[in-house]
């Protein structure tokens, strides 16, 4: 029986193949993880130019008040997230997360204010069960509607010229603004954010025309196919979250240092201060500090540490003091990489913790995150 087949596809799923891709599946899906040049030329390909990556399997929802007013949709978005949706200005978009009544983080998502409603972009795996959570909370104030459309992310230093080719206009967005316009005559969604720590523009697209722009775009002398290989290594070295490794319902916004995007408005003392499940444990920890903190580590020698690795505060392996969520290999970094969890008295950059590697406790120090300095356009 051929696996596979109850995979689902994304709209470039046979452009992939026809670029040579091997496909893995993922959250769902058959997706690329790497093309004939490798995620090493891949990777390094997307610092140096611009990479070209399908994020199809994402979710791309809109949510809409009933009374259709801008100011009913962001407050009763409000009521699941720890963010100034209200005061987020109309072309911008923004970072958050769904939180649980203990304060975990149930996914992480973009959030965009587009004229008189929201535009959310959530991750694959936790799409149906995103999409049940609003309707369970949300349905009696606000529509929800999940587009079917193809989502591209070109990323890289070269990637404002390789877009510019389509839209010239693209140039002068900065950081987090999302803008409607027209890519090889189709009608596109476009934001400047980036999970790769460049400068980049993902593209909401029709999916009847996905690849139709995407092979556009490919064209360009700068601008290749990426896969997931690479992906990840690029977020990691960015310090950025993947859902299901570095966050989840264990973990609460403060302790992943996702503090930064909570805005003062939903503080204690803000003007609509908590009102979102969890508020009582994340208002107190922002308040009073967690016990625990996500930080970069870095491994001593070459050896990656990977994901589940236990940390250890002694080098004979006797006090376990946390776990790595995210490692490997980061090459624009030189060198291993990776993301955990450590108590705050052992989150201070330049501690020593040692991580368990086939029987071994290899010393690792506690790093500033990022690894690698992003090169948004603020």
């Amino acid at each position: 029986m051929d696996d596979t087949a109850a995979l689902k596809k994304t709209p470039l799923h046979d452009l992939h193949l026809s670029l040579g891709a091997r496909m893995v599946p993922f959250a769902g899906y058959d997706m690329p993880v790497q093309y004939p040049a490798g995620v090493m030329k891949e990777h390094l390909q997307t610092r140096a130019a611009a990479g070209l990556f399908d994020v199809s399997h994402m979710g791309q929802v809109v949510i809409k008040a009933k009374s259709g007013k801008y100011e009913d949709v962001a407050l009763a978005l409000e009521s699941l997230v720890p963010v100034d949706i209200l005061g987020l200005a109309e072309g911008r978009q923004r970072y958050g997360f769904f939180t649980d009544e203990n304060g975990g983080i149930l996914d992480d998502l973009m959030i965009t204010h587009l004229d008189d409603h929201l535009f959310v972009v959530v991750n694959a795996a936790c799409k149906d069960a995103d999409v049940a959570h609003l309707k369970k909370h949300l349905s009696d104030t606000c529509d929800i509607t999940v587009l079917d459309r193809a989502l591209i992310a070109l990323q890289g230093p070269r990637a404002v010229e390789a877009l510019a080719e389509l839209w010239a206009d693209v140039a002068a967005m900065k950081f987090m603004d999302v803008r409607h316009c027209r890519l090889h005559d189709v009608s596109c969604l476009v934001s400047r954010s980036g999970y790769s720590g460049e400068d980049g523009y993902e593209i909401s697209i029709p999916s009847d025309m996905a690849v139709d722009v995407t092979k556009r775009l490919l064209e360009h002398p700068d601008v290749e196919p990426i896969g997931l290989g690479a992906r990840d290594s690029l977020r990691l070295e960015a310090g950025l979250c993947l859902y299901g490794n570095d966050i989840d319902t264990t973990t609460t916004p403060v302790e992943a240092a996702l503090v930064w995007a909570i805005q003062k408005a939903r503080k204690s003392g803000g003007a609509r201060a908590g009102g979102f499940p969890g508020a009582e444990r994340i208002l107190s920890e922002l308040d009073n500090g967690a016990t625990r903190r996500r930080v970069g580590l870095k491994p001593d020698g070459k050896a990656p540490v990977r994901g589940h690795a236990k940390l250890y505060a002694d080098q004979e392996g006797k006090t376990v003091i946390g776990e790595v969520t995210s490692g490997g290999f980061g090459p624009s970094a030189e060198g291993p990489v990776a993301m955990g969890y450590v108590p705050v008295a052992s989150a201070d950059v330049g501690t020593v913790v040692y991580a368990e590697v086939r029987g071994k406790y290899l010393p690792v120090t506690v790093a500033a995150l990022p690894f690698v300095t992003p090169t948004y356009k603020r």
